[in-house]
């Protein structure tokens, strides 16, 4: 018996990838420090969260490779900002999934 390889549409599949990005408060806590000046630096967002910096590591990791953040490395320093395109995209898709 053949199993037929059930499909998901781009923008399910976007829905998805944006929700499970923004599935841990410390993650949200980032998205809202970020949306409220232009950039942040690591170590800043370390002092301002109150998480290991491994920790924050981690979640900037995932927020990275859904696209929602950007990273600059300036060394020693890396400075994050929202990812503008991505994230009007995650906004379009999830008003429009609620609606």
């Amino acid at each position: 018996m053949t199993k037929a390889k059930e499909k998901y549409t781009t923008k399910q599949e976007l829905i998805a990838k944006f929700g499970k990005a923004l599935g841990n408060p410390v993650r949200v806590s980032i998205l809202q420090l970020l949306s409220k000046q232009s950039c942040c630096y690591h170590g800043d967002m370390a002092d301002e969260l109150p998480i290991a910096n491994s920790t924050l590591s981690q979640h900037l990791k995932v927020l990275k490779e859904a696209g929602l953040i950007q990273g600059e490395i300036n060394p020693p320093k890396t400075k994050y900002c929202i990812n503008i395109e991505n994230w009007n995209l995650a906004k379009g898709l999830m008003i429009g999934f609620f609606d």
